[in-house]
């Protein structure tokens, strides 16, 4: 493990670090003094997300951090977790793991309709009683820009609601922050930079992974792409180019009214209303 982190600095560490950082003041998610839990599931992108955190930065406030990890009780012999344990203390990272049943709960006959949101809630709900225990007043998570994208069409298509994950999110009245540094990162260069770094990547056994939701979005984006390739771009970029009076709101009921062709303008009006 020592041998891999000496070669640190290479130039995609330097690119991504420098996109985190940049990310972390647009959106002011870390200030000075900050204790941050670093939710690190065992995936590539959480583990990329804990190893750049553990980085001299060179804008960035000072700040403390500990790592937390719940286990979904998905691998019965905890060899994953063990794995996880070690990577941890090879590195001296301070943390907080817990063995639960939440994926199997998720997962059982009572709720079979929908896993994924009972699941979510679950794990999230303890990692809020963690960061309260431990003293932290941010939690950082490594959803990425990809993430973000996804988010707003899986809340476009299925919630009905055109919204997403949020870079720096209060919580709890401002007690707690959600903050996401990879925004700006590309799924790609993260995963480029955990086999690069040759993290130990645990597997996800969770049974909805490859069928979910998720999943279904990727994988129409990918082929959107093959005919556009800057379909993710724009998307991502639509999002800072929101035009409020083009869209269908309560206020705009009567001024958005389609004059009807076989009336004048002010009785098509006063039809509608």
């Amino acid at each position: 493990m020592e041998e891999v982190r000496k070669d640190k600095k290479t130039k995609l560490f330097l690119h991504l670090k420098k996109w985190l950082e940049k990310a972390v003041l647009d959106y002011s998610m870390i200030e000075e003094g900050d204790r941050l839990l670093i939710g690190v599931s065992g995936g590539a992108d959480s583990l990329a997300l804990l190893d750049l955190l553990d980085s001299p930065m060179l804008f960035i406030p000072k700040f403390s951090f500990i790592v937390v990890n719940i286990d979904m009780g998905f691998d019965p012999s905890y060899q994953a977790y063990d794995e996880l344990e070690k990577y941890f203390q090879d590195n001296n990272y301070r943390y907080v793991m817990e063995k639960t049943d939440i994926g199997n709960l998720a997962h059982s006959d009572f709720n079979k309709k929908n896993p994924c949101f009972l699941c979510s809630k679950l794990r999230r709900k303890r990692i809020f009683e963690i960061a309260d225990a431990e003293g932290c007043n941010k939690i950082a998570f490594a959803h990425h820009r990809d993430d973000i994208i996804e988010t707003l069409l899986i809340n476009l298509f299925y919630g009905r609601e055109i919204s997403t994950m949020m870079p720096n999110q209060s919580i709890f009245g401002g007690k707690l922050h959600i903050i996401r540094p990879l925004v700006y990162l590309r799924e790609e260069l993260v995963k480029k930079y955990s086999r690069e770094r040759q993290f130990p990547v645990l597997k996800n056994d969770c049974p909805t992974s490859r069928t979910s939701k998720r999943i279904y979005i990727k994988k129409l984006l990918d082929e959107l792409e093959k005919d556009n390739k800057e379909i993710r771009d724009n998307i991502y970029k639509a999002m800072s180019h929101v035009k409020p009076d083009y869209l269908l709101t309560r206020d705009a009921k009567i001024k958005n009214v389609i004059p009807n062709p076989d009336l004048s303008g002010e009785e098509s009006i006063k039809k509608k209303i």
